[in-house]
């Protein structure tokens, strides 16, 4: 396969799709037109005619389908500099969530009108789950719930980066190492950024602790908006909490594998690969009201009081919200 070709990430380019173009025989002039025949209407006249265009629906996603696989295969194709590949995002990674998303989780998604319109944002979520699914069921409620169909750029852990297969995955969906760096240059392009500062603390925490917020390390991302003047989104996640009761962590296994926790749920690994299958919980998604940082001075990225002040703002903002969720939920399956 050839190699794609790589252009930087915030040129503003048109978005490129197979299409079919239809050619309609125009008649001569000189000629005499063909007499119109009178339409019957009585029972055995023959066959309907079929209406124009019947089929043009299946037409147009074949020949856009066989144009995706020849892009794929000629490598005419693009990616940005950090390896994210829109058209592949769109047209198989998200169909292949949002069955997950629609149908299994049932998300219900609130305050999407909070997520700007156009530019950069910073979006800041709780994190759980045992395996970090909430992840991409966030990026599918951005995507598929925004009017304008906005792409969310998560910031990942190291550990994504390093498993094969996840790693390109990852990149294609527009993935990219969770540092400050990329973080900025991210936010300063128009993106939508999204970070969970629980990290492995977050997914990886007993059942028991659940919707309790982790320690959100030590600011970075605020000073990271701050810098690039976008505003924070708090956004709390329910329902993912339970996909995996964690009731036991085998840390001598963690250990051998690599690995920051080895859960051990009522159904995994006592279950095999059956009990890696997630329960089908209801899933609520909340983004909430922004908080501007376009109004502080520069140097206020380095003002550490601030930065705390700040970061436990976003913090209280997403706990609040999170215990509210839990007292308005019916159940946690319906």
């Amino acid at each position: 396969m050839a190699d794609a070709k790589v252009i930087p990430f915030d040129e503003d380019r048109p978005r490129r799709r197979g299409a079919v173009r239809k050619v309609r025989a125009v008649p001569d002039p000189l000629e005499p037109a063909d007499p119109v025949e009178p339409v019957e209407s009585a029972v055995g006249s023959g066959p309907e005619p079929v209406a124009a265009g019947a089929g043009d629906g299946w037409d147009r996603r074949i020949a856009g389908g066989l144009a995706f696989l020849r892009r794929r295969i000629t490598g005419e194709y693009e990616v940005d500099d950090f390896g994210y590949d829109k058209e592949l995002t769109d047209q198989v990674l998200m169909s292949l969530l949002r069955p997950l998303y629609d149908k299994y989780f049932r998300v219900e998604v609130k305050g999407i009108e909070n997520i700007p319109k156009e530019g950069g944002a910073l979006i800041v979520a709780n994190h759980s789950g045992t395996v970090p699914l909430d992840g991409l069921m966030l990026q599918v409620a951005v995507h598929d719930r925004h009017p304008a169909e906005r792409h969310l750029r998560l910031l990942a852990a190291d550990l994504v980066f390093m498993l094969p297969v996840v790693n390109e995955v990852a990149r294609k969906a527009g993935h990219t190492l969770a540092c400050a760096e990329d973080a900025q240059r991210l936010l300063e392009a128009g993106e939508l950024v999204g970070v969970m500062p629980e990290g492995f603390k977050g997914i990886g925490k007993p059942f028991g602790e659940r919707y309790k917020l982790q320690r959100f390390g030590r600011g970075g991302f605020v000073s990271t908006a701050l810098r690039a003047g976008t505003p924070i989104v708090p956004c709390s996640i329910v329902g993912a909490e339970e996909i995996y009761p964690m009731i036991g962590n085998a840390k001598t296994l963690a250990r051998l594998l690599g690995l920051p926790y080895f859960p051990v749920t009522p159904t995994f690994p006592w279950l095999g690969p059956l009990g890696a299958v997630p329960l089908p919980t209801k899933w609520t998604i909340q983004f909430g009201e922004p908080i501007p940082t376009d109004g502080y001075a520069p140097e206020a990225a380095e003002d550490p009081m601030l930065m705390f002040n700040l970061t436990d703002q976003v913090r209280e903002q997403i706990q609040h919200t999170l215990y509210k969720l839990l007292v308005q939920r019916r159940s946690v399956f319906f």
